[in-house]
């Protein structure tokens, strides 16, 4: 079982849209059994708030549904139990090291580092571009996935 955590600021816009649209690869490869895939925030800002309406209408429109999700803060013992936590932004990458230390075990991502053009996923929350967000979300979540079925289940 390979178990992927994805982290942004709320775990209301970027990290929710990762988890299922992952979800959505995996289930689509016939592979959601040997996957556990979900999502966090480094902040407690929106902690227990559903997924942001335009990211869930997004969804929506795709046939992804993550009705029941609420957003809930990453944790240190998320670190020993998650193979991947897959950060969208380099801020996030900092904020979860102060709640988890170092990365001794090499779990820590940013997702677009799986693509060819390593960057930051952009906070549609400032950006009001949900559609480059899921651009990108689209992008690093089936590279991630390339990059962890050629090393194997």
């Amino acid at each position: 079982m390979i178990k992927i955590m994805f982290i942004c600021h709320g775990n209301i816009c970027r990290s929710p849209m990762a988890e299922f649209v992952m979800k959505d690869l995996v289930s689509k490869k016939g592979l959601s059994g040997s996957f556990e895939i979900a999502s966090a925030a480094t902040s407690n800002e929106e902690i227990g708030n559903p997924v942001y309406p335009p990211v869930k209408r997004l969804l929506q429109k795709r046939g992804i549904y993550c009705d029941g999700k609420r957003a809930r803060r990453v944790t240190k013992s998320d670190y020993s139990y998650y193979d991947y936590l897959i950060c969208m932004d380099g801020n996030n990458l900092r904020n979860l090291s102060y709640i988890i230390g170092n990365d001794t075990d090499k779990k820590v991502y940013r997702l677009m580092d799986f693509t060819d053009c390593p960057s930051d996923v952009a906070d549609p929350w400032y950006t009001g571009d949900f559609a480059s967000t899921e651009h990108d979300i689209d992008q690093g979540c089936n590279s991630l996935l390339s990059y962890i079925l050629e090393k194997g289940l």
